[in-house]
Formats: C-alpha cells, sequence, structure tokens
C-alpha cells in the first residue's frame, strides 16, 4: 500500500511525526509572538500612545470636551520659522518690495485658511479621518491616487522643516556642528511627539507657541528699527504677484487632506462655527504673522551686513543664519533663543507625520490592522535622508514644492465640496437614518461596492490639467498662460476641477442609480 493511502487511514502523527512537531511548533511560536506583540501594545497604551488608525471613532469614544486645543494646534504647528521661511520669497525670489508681499501673504492667508477650518468640522460629526471621508468622493480605491499625492505633500514640508530647523540648530555652533546633524536631532524630537499620537500631540502644542513667540518678540525688538528702510524693489507685476500669491496658497492649503485628522475624537454636538472659528484663527495669525515678518525682514537683509552674512552662511538662503545675525546682539542667550527657534519645527513635523501615519493605511488597506505608531517610524526612515541630501538647495526645494502641492490641493479641495454640498446633501431627508452624519453612511467607509466608484474624481483630478499647465508659472515650468498673466494654476484648478466633477459625478449616479 503506498505511503498516501496509508495516510488516509491513520493518524498523520503517527505516519509522519516530523510534521506534526513542527506544525505544533508553529503554532506555539506563532503563539508566543502573538503574546509578546499584546503585551508590547498593552504597556504602550498605558503609556498613552495612540494606536487607532483610519477607522472611524464610534460615536461613544467621541468625548473631547476641550475645543479651544484645536486653536493651539493650528497656532504652534504653523508658528515656526519655516512660515517665517516662506514670506522670505516674496522679496528674495519673486523680487517683490515689502509692503507688496506682505499685501500678498494677507490677501492669500484670509482666502485659503476658509477651506481648511471648515474641513475641521466634520471631525466630530462623522468620526473619520479627512482621507477616510474622502473615500464618499474619490472611491475605496480611487482614493489611493490623493492619498499618495497627500503623502508626498506632507513628506515634502516634513523635509522642509527638517532642513529650516537643522540650519537654524547648526547655525548656533559657529560652524562647529554640520546642517546634518541638526537635522538629524530635530527628526528624532519630532518621531518622539508622533509616536504617541493624539493625547500627547495636543498637550505639547498647547505649549510650545509660547517659547517661541518670546524668541521672536526679541527678535523683532533688536532689529525692528531695521524693517522700516528696506532695499529698492521693482514694480510688482501681476506675474511676480500671482506667482507669490500660488506659493502662499499652497502653503495654507495643504492643510487640508489633513484637516479632520486631529478633531474625530471631539464630541460631535460641538458648535460647528466655534471649531471653525478656532482653525481660522490659529491658522491666520500663525501663517500670516510670520510669513509677514519673514518678507520685512528679507527686504532689508541685503542692506545690513551681518544679516547678509547669516543669511549666506553655508549657502544661500540660510534662515537660519539670519536669525543668529538677528539675534545674536544679545550673545550667548540669542544663541539660547536661536536653538529654541530650531526646536519650534518639531510641532509642524510632529503633526504632519501624525497624518501621514494614516495615509499609509489608505495607502494599502490591508495595513488597517498596523497600529498607527509603527508608520512614524517609516515616515521619518523616509524624511531623514531626503532632508539630508535636500539641505542645500532650500529655497529653490520650497518654492518649487508648495507651488505644486497647491495645485492638486485645490483640486481636492473642490471635489470634495461639490460632493458634501451637491450629493451628499441629497441623502438628508427627513426620512434617511444618515441626515444626522451629514449624508454619509458611516458603516460604508471600508466597502467598495457601496462607495463611489471614483472614476469622475480622478478623471476632473487628470483632465483639469489640460488647462492648468498652461496657467503655470514657476521656475520648473511656464505655460503661455502663465506666461502672460503669472501663475494662475491654483485658480484654474479649483474652478475647472470642480465644474468637471460635477458633469461627470452626474453622469455617474444616473448610471448607478445611487449618490
Amino acid at each position: 500500500m503506498a505511503q498516501t493511502d496509508l495516510e488516509r487511514y491513520l493518524d498523520p502523527s503517527e505516519v509522519i511525526p516530523e510534521k506534526a512537531e513542527l506544525a505544533e511548533d508553529e503554532a506555539r511560536s506563532s503563539s508566543e509572538s502573538s503574546s509578546r506583540w499584546k503585551r508590547v501594545t498593552g504597556k504602550l497604551l498605558t503609556w498613552g500612545v495612540e494606536t487607532r488608525g483610519i477607522q472611524p471613532v464610534p460615536f461613544e469614544e467621541r468625548t473631547d470636551e476641550q475645543f479651544f486645543k484645536i486653536f493651539f494646534l493650528w497656532f504652534t504647528t504653523n508658528f515656526g520659522i519655516l512660515s517665517f521661511s516662506a514670506g522670505t520669497l516674496g522679496p528674495a525670489v519673486y523680487g517683490l518690495s515689502k509692503g507688496d508681499s506682505c499685501l500678498v501673504i494677507l490677501f492669500f492667508n484670509l482666502l485659503c485658511c476658509t477651506p481648511v477650518a471648515y474641513f475641521v468640522t466634520w471631525g466630530p460629526k462623522l468620526g473619520m479621518r479627512q482621507m477616510t471621508q474622502a473615500r464618499y468622493s474619490f472611491g475605496y480605491y480611487g482614493v489611493i491616487i490623493p492619498s499618495i499625492l497627500n503623502l508626498i505633500g506632507g513628506l515634502g514640508f516634513c523635509i522642509l522643516d527638517c532642513i529650516v530647523g537643522g540650519q537654524t540648530l547648526a547655525s548656533v555652533a559657529d560652524g562647529r556642528m554640520s546642517w546634518t546633524v541638526g537635522i538629524v536631532i530635530i527628526t528624532v524630537i519630532a518621531l518622539f511627539l508622533t509616536f504617541f499620537g493624539y493625547n500627547v500631540l495636543n498637550w505639547y502644542e498647547r505649549l510650545a507657541w509660547i517659547p517661541v513667540l518670546v524668541c521672536f518678540l526679541v527678535a523683532l525688538g533688536l532689529g525692528g528699527k531695521h524693517l522700516s528702510t528696506p532695499a529698492p524693489a521693482e514694480p510688482a507685476t501681476a506675474a511676480s504677484v500671482l506667482s507669490f500669491g500660488s506659493v502662499i496658497a499652497g502653503f495654507v492649503i495643504s492643510w487640508a487632506p489633513l484637516a479632520s485628522d486631529f478633531t474625530s475624537y471631539y464630541r460631535p454636538d460641538v458648535s460647528s462655527w466655534k471649531m471653525a472659528l478656532y482653525s481660522y484663527t490659529g491658522l491666520l495669525l500663525s501663517n500670516a504673522g510670520l510669513q509677514i515678518l519673514g518678507a520685512a525682514v528679507a527686504s532689508v537683509a541685503p542692506l545690513i551686513p551681518s544679516w547678509n552674512d547669516g543669511w549666506n552662511l553655508g549657502g544661500p538662503s540660510n534662515v537660519g543664519g539670519l536669525l543668529q545675525a538677528m539675534l545674536s546682539p544679545v550673545g550667548n542667550f540669542g544663541k539660547f533663543l536661536t536653538v529654541l527657534l530650531s526646536l519650534s519645527v518639531t510641532a509642524d513635523i510632529a503633526t504632519t507625520l501624525y497624518s501621514m501615519c494614516l495615509n499609509f493605511q489608505i495607502l494599502i488597506p490591508k495595513l488597517v490592522v498596523v497600529p498607527r505608531y509603527v508608520f512614524s517610524l517609516v515616515a521619518t526612515a523616509i524624511v531623514l535622508p531626503l532632508a539630508i541630501v535636500g539641505s542645500h538647495r532650500f529655497n529653490d526645494t520650497l518654492e518649487n514644492f508648495l507651488a505644486l502641492v497647491g495645485y492638486w490641493v485645490s483640486e481636492f479641495v473642490a471635489i470634495v465640496l461639490v460632493e458634501h454640498f451637491v450629493y451628499r446633501r441629497r441623502n438628508q431627508t427627513p426620512d434617511n437614518p444618515y441626515s444626522t452624519t451629514m449624508g454619509y453612511d458611516i458603516t460604508q467607509w471600508n466597502r467598495p461596492s457601496q462607495l463611489p466608484t471614483g472614476i469622475p474624481a480622478l478623471a476632473a483630478l487628470v483632465l483639469s490639467y489640460g488647462l492648468i499647465t498652461p496657467s503655470m508659472n514657476q521656475v520648473l515650468f511656464i505655460g503661455p498662460i502663465g506666461e502672460k498673466t503669472g501663475d494662475i494654476g491654483f485658480e484654474v484648478a479649483f474652478f475647472l476641477c470642480g465644474l468637471l466633477y460635477l458633469i461627470l459625478r452626474d453622469l455617474e449616479v444616473r448610471w448607478r442609480g445611487k449618490v
């Protein structure tokens, strides 16, 4: 009788004991590994580490009543030297005067803080992260594309923060510390905050703005007398104004795909107006305030030898060296303040990395079972080497990156708003159980067949570039329209993409017979 026939009648453990033993060993090893992992996770939970990823927060777990925290989160996140750096681009790159730069900064901040503040209000109502909610426009699989773009954008901002923070920290050492060492220190601190998650992040954001404010007030007190006599500038042109405006828009509106990530634990009955006002004020005061200061300082830096030397220390556009030069009159105390300023970027990096951890789970849905904090290690491993490589081309990196981010985020905002106001409103009827959740059936967040196909959103996203591209006016590319008008790609992206999505989505709804 063949061995295989015998095995059909006898206990396999009697015929091939080595296989049974191997199976038992594997099961035991797997059980022990699972047990160890549960012990580690349990220990981290006792330390306050957040494990939840993109899963919607259940109604009963949305209990946070400290609504004012959202003001400090947005204020502190943007109240750092990267915002200051964005403001310097007006005079330094686009040749705008101090007054023109400040007007552009103020106008585009007033405009672009609005969608971010509005998206924030969806977190308490739905309990969903922003990219999870975007599945109701882009579909279960289609949202992977904006998720990739958002991941690239978020990691790009982290890289810029690491560069400018590392430069600033290294400038204090008088050449004894490289930019690379400074970048590593900044990144490790931000990793710690991101790893712990929601509670630690909010605690840090409530306090971290105080020393930064002191530093900038001292710098303003020491150098304020110089700001009234800026260097002469050429008259502003439409091209320079709109191109700089698109950079500022990209800086602010890039928070839209992350907005509700930080409010999904708040109580659902919070006033939407209150949440929006807290968020709008925090965003506007921090961004516009420091960008205006950056523009003012950059407009006079060429006229002050010590500032100009700091500006070019170790390479062009060294914002850290410029700030160190401004604070140098107070000696070692000025160096201490410069160190504090360098650490201000950790708030921005930590907030951004927090959301990037969630994007990994949108990108690969099966990773939803992996705790959020694991991805903080992955994101840091990506950011650190890229920041070191890009550290010596900071201004070019910042300018090109911010403009490109602004285009796709403008499209994203248009698509999500059209879906929300036109199609989700159709579900808000008295006899519909989802009218209390703004027309979103939250139970369908991970069911592809119950979500839109995403084809209209992706088609609108791609087709819009037929007109966005010729409307660009950036270092990387100048289109025929943008050459005459300045960069209007940001504006074209919003209106054209919104219109295309409205048309294509309507066709999808008629074809499928449901929203």
